[in-house]
C-alpha cells in the first residue's frame, strides 16, 4: 500500500486515470513496452529478448528529464502509459504522487543488498514502498587538470578549507586562471553538495512532508561558495556554455566538480585536454571522512498501467542486477551502474578513454561511491530547481546574497506544495 504522504494532494497535481497497460499476444507471449533515453538500450534489451521468448520487451526512445515525466503522467491520464519507464531519481516522488509508478517491493524483495543504502533510499518512498530499481548513479568527484596542478605547484585539496586555499594559491601564481566556477544554471550540482554536507531537502513524517532546503547544511554550502565568489577566487559563470567549454579547453578553469559521468562531457567540452585530467575524491568538510553527494542517476520503474507487473519487475531486476545486462549497459550506454558489484572490473576494467592516463579511475570512483550520502527528493523538484536558477542566478551575478537565495528556494518550494494540497511542514 502506498504511504499516505504520497497520496495527499496528488489529485491537484494531475488527475490520473489508471487503465490497462500492454498485454499478451495470441500466442501467449507477454509484450512489454519500455520508455527510455539511455543510448544503446535497444542492444541491451535484445539480450533479454533472445533469452526470454515468452516475455518480449520493446524499447521506445524518449527525451529525458522533465519532458519524459510530463509525457508519462499525461499518458497515465489516458491509460496508455508504458509498462516500464526510465526515471531519474528526483522524478520518482512526482510519478508516485500521481499514481504512475507501482510499488514493486514484493517483486524485488531479494535485491536490495545489491545496492548501497544511499542508492536504495532514492527508490524507496514512504516507509517501505519501492517504486523502481536503481540503474545508474552519479557520485560527485573532484576532476582536475593534473598537468596544470603540477605546473603551478598545487596539491589536490582533501578538505573544503584546502579547496579555498588552493583557489587562492592559484590566483597568486596565475591571476588570469580560476580553479572552477560557481554555476547557477544547474541545481543538481548544488543539491549534491548540500547532500554531502548532510542536507535532506524533502522527508516524510507519518502522513506529511517536511521541506528543509534552508537548513544548516544548505547554509554551510551556500556561505562557502558565496565567500569564494565574492572574493573572485572562482568564476561565477554558468556551465555548459561555449565560454565555459573554452575555459576548460584552454585551461582557464583547471578543475570541475561533477558526477562520475564527467569524462564524456569533458571529451566534448574540452577535446584538446585528453589525458591531462585526473579524478579524486570530493573535498571533505572534516578531514579523513569519505562522504560525497550525487548528481544524476536514473532508475527503472514499473507503471500502474501495466497488466504484467510481475514480468515487468522481472525484466527490471535483470536489467539492473544481471552481470551480462550491466556489462552491456556500460558498453552500449556508457552508464555507471548502481549495482555495487558492477562498479569495477568487467566492462569497467579500463578507465574511460579520455582518462586513459588514470588506470585506477573506476577504483577511485567505487571507493567514493561507497560514501554517497542519502538523497531525499520530493514531489516538486522542478519548482525547487527553478527557484535555484532564478535566485542563485541573481546572487551569483551580484556576488552576494546566497543566504537569501537559499531562503527563496525554501519558501518557493514549501508554498508550492502547500498550494497543491500536500500536508507540509518546515
Amino acid at each position: 500500500m502506498r504511504h499516505r504522504a504520497f497520496a495527499i494532494g496528488a489529485a491537484t497535481l494531475l488527475a490520473v486515470t489508471t487503465l490497462g497497460g500492454c498485454g499478451s499476444s495470441d500466442d501467449g507471449t507477454v509484450r512489454l513496452t519500455y520508455w527510455a533515453w539511455a543510448p544503446g538500450m535497444e542492444e541491451v534489451v535484445a539480450l533479454w529478448n533472445e533469452a526470454n521468448p515468452d516475455i518480449q520487451v520493446t524499447v521506445k526512445k524518449q527525451a529525458s528529464g522533465d519532458e519524459l515525466v510530463t509525457k508519462t503522467v499525461t499518458a497515465a491520464q489516458a491509460g496508455t502509459a508504458p509498462d516500464l519507464v526510465q526515471a531519474e531519481y528526483q522524478a520518482l516522488p512526482t510519478l508516485a504522487s500521481n499514481n504512475v509508478t507501482a510499488d514493486i517491493s514484493a517483486e524485488v524483495a531479494d535485491v536490495e543488498e545489491r545496492f548501497t543504502p544511499a542508492v536504495w533510499q532514492q527508490v524507496t518512498l514512504g516507509t517501505d514502498a519501492v517504486y523502481a530499481l536503481p540503474q545508474d548513479s552519479g557520485p560527485l568527484l573532484f576532476f582536475y587538470r593534473a598537468d596544470l596542478f603540477e605546473e603551478f605547484g598545487l596539491d589536490v585539496p582533501a578538505t573544503w578549507d584546502e579547496f579555498a586555499e588552493t583557489a587562492r594559491e592559484l590566483h597568486e601564481v596565475a591571476p588570469d586562471r580560476d580553479l572552477t566556477t560557481f554555476s547557477a544554471n544547474d541545481a543538481g550540482l548544488f543539491a549534491g553538495l548540500a547532500q554531502q554536507a548532510g542536507a535532506q531537502w524533502w522527508t516524510t513524517e507519518t502522513d506529511r512532508w517536511r521541506v528543509a532546503i534552508d537548513d544548516e547544511a544548505g547554509r554551510r554550502v551556500s556561505a562557502f561558495w558565496e565567500e569564494l565568489v565574492a572574493e573572485e577566487l572562482v568564476d561565477n559563470q554558468p556551465m555548459y556554455t561555449p565560454a565555459w567549454n573554452q575555459a576548460l579547453n584552454e585551461g582557464q578553469q583547471i578543475a570541475w566538480i561533477a558526477g562520475v559521468w564527467a569524462p564524456g562531457t569533458l571529451a566534448t567540452a574540452a577535446p584538446d585536454t585528453e589525458g591531462r585530467w585526473a579524478a579524486a575524491p570530493l573535498p571533505q568538510w572534516e578531514a579523513g571522512e569519505n562522504v560525497t553527494g550525487s548528481w544524476g542517476g536514473s532508475s527503472t520503474a514499473v507503471t500502474t498501467d501495466t497488466d504484467h507487473r510481475e514480468e515487468a519487475a522481472e525484466f527490471a531486476t535483470w536489467l539492473n542486477t544481471d552481470p551480462e545486462a550491466l556489462s552491456a549497459l556500460v558498453r552500449f550506454g556508457g552508464i555507471y551502474p548502481a549495482a555495487t558489484d558492477a562498479r569495477t572490473g568487467g566492462a569497467l576494467a579500463e578507465p574511460p578513454p579520455f582518462f586513459a592516463n588514470q588506470s585506477d579511475f573506476y577504483e577511485t570512483a567505487a571507493e567514493v561511491a561507497e560514501g554517497a550520502a542519502p538523497a531525499a527528493w520530493g514531489p516538486n523538484v522542478t519548482v525547487a530547481y527553478s527557484a535555484f536558477n532564478n535566485a542563485f542566478g541573481s546572487a551569483a551575478g551580484r556576488r552576494a546574497g546566497f543566504e537569501e537565495a537559499l531562503a527563496v528556494m525554501q519558501r518557493t518550494t514549501f508554498d508550492d506544495m502547500d498550494r497543491l494540497g500536500f500536508e507540509v511542514v518546515q
